[in-house]
């Protein structure tokens, strides 16, 4: 008695046939294997996976040289991205040994999970202060195996409003070719109890997929390094004045608080296992003041604080390079730096923007006026029929008299009371 597989590659199913052969002609992506009966059935299965790893369609590559499992991937509705083709997981259909125990067919959400700064075109400039601790805390965090010293997991990078934490943490991440998962404040709070918690454990697990090592089945691709990053946590953990403290500020700090003491062992609520081990994941926070997070979690051994105030070399060398294309000197950067000094660097930023607000009003008007303005741009948009931006020609008097503009809204805030405390340096400004 003959035994006959016929194995569809695309939907990878078995069907067994008994007492017969087919001889019809079938689709090339249509495998048929037969043996006696003396053979068995397991050495027709050996011999149906010589025969898969040779012709199946599951290695084909379409036009832009994806495979199969590439797009599987991308079309996957599954978000549990530690899991992947992991053998005693899924239907073991899937995991035959022309995968791979642990191919990870989901690794086009991965890489949409990350962050890339592909948008940050241009020559920036890097404090050098600021770059040096970056740097030193993400390689003392990925060689922490090798030292014989605690590394702090977390580094807490804080100082005043607009200095521009977050901006050069980004720059420095460009630089390093690092992929990071980025939160804000806003996802540490949920109508759910636990739900920040578990998010903060399942993106710290997905950093640690980022950085693995490349599989069997995609000799392409290499693990990047990677980091979670947290924005402005003190707002979404910070206890202000008569502000309440949730269960989820709670579980929010006791897991970060549990990651910088077990970074290996990370949790999402499954069952243990011995094999288990999570990737050494560096997390970086910036906030504004973090005498307003409970202090088990910024203490040493858990965080590494960074106090940033950049100094006047390094707000010029910042703004300079932001001026750079508009034709500005960087004498004339030194003028405006000490025309406004005790601002934040996002104030000169601002003077930029500012001189754009007269070009924008002409722009418009050339439009056809503010009257029905949203329907007629998209229209216009659409028919490709959009009147041309031409930029301001940028100068030094144009940019000292928006930087007054912004001076006068600021006297105007701090004459009202409305923000005391957010624009207290503005007490010994000039007008």
């Amino acid at each position: 008695m003959a035994l006959c597989f016929q194995i569809s590659p695309s939907s990878i199913k078995s069907q067994l046939f008994s007492n017969r052969k087919f001889y019809t002609k079938k689709p090339s992506n249509f495998v048929t294997i037969c043996c006696t009966h003396s053979e068995g059935v397991e050495n027709a299965t050996s011999k149906q996976q010589k025969k898969l790893s040779k012709q199946s369609s599951w290695e084909s590559e379409d036009s832009e040289g994806k495979d199969y499992l590439y797009r599987l991937g991308a079309e996957a509705d599954n978000m549990n991205i530690a899991v992947g083709a992991r053998a005693g997981i899924i239907d073991d259909l899937f995991t035959g040994n022309f995968l791979g125990k642990d191919s990870d067919i989901v690794f086009d959400y991965r890489q949409k999970a990350t962050r890339s700064f592909e948008y940050l075109q241009g020559d920036y400039y890097i404090a050098p202060a600021f770059l040096d601790k970056v740097v030193v805390h993400m390689a003392k965090n990925f060689m922490a195996h090798l030292l014989n010293v605690r590394v702090p997991l977390i580094l807490g990078i804080w100082g005043g409003k607009g200095q521009g934490k977050t901006f050069q943490t980004e720059l420095i991440f460009r630089a390093l070719g690092v992929e990071p998962i980025i939160m804000s404040a806003g996802e540490l709070e949920s109508e759910r109890a636990g739900e920040p918690g578990r998010l903060i454990r399942e993106r710290y697990r997905t950093a640690s997929q980022v950085v693995q090592n490349q599989s069997w089945f995609f000799p392409k691709i290499q693990g990047k390094m990677s980091c979670l990053m947290i924005n402005d946590i003190d707002a979404g953990l910070g206890i202000f004045g008569n502000t309440q403290m949730t269960v989820n500020n709670q579980i929010v700090v006791g897991s970060l608080m549990n990651i910088a003491d077990n970074p290996t062992r990370v949790s999402i609520g499954q069952g243990w296992r011995e094999a288990d081990i999570t990737h050494r994941i560096p997390i970086i926070v910036t906030g504004n003041d973090f005498a307003r997070i409970y202090a088990p979690l910024i203490r040493d051994g858990r965080m590494d604080k960074f106090y940033w105030q950049p100094t006047e070399e390094d707000i010029v060398n910042i703004v300079s390079r932001m001026y750079e294309k508009d034709g500005i000197t960087k004498d004339e950067v030194v003028s405006i730096v000490q025309e406004f000094p005790n601002q934040a660097l996002d104030f000169y930023g601002a003077l930029r923007s500012r001189t754009y607000d007269r070009s924008i009003l002409e722009w418009v008007n050339d439009a056809g006026g503010a009257e029905d303005l949203g329907s007629r741009l998209l229209k216009q948009k659409k028919d490709g029929k959009l009147p041309v931006f031409t930029p301001p020609q940028q100068t030094l008097e144009a940019l000292l008299e928006s930087g007054y503009d912004l001076i006068k809204e600021q006297k105007l805030i701090m004459e009202t009371k409305l923000s005391k405390e957010y624009l207290k340096n503005m007490d010994d400004e000039p007008v």
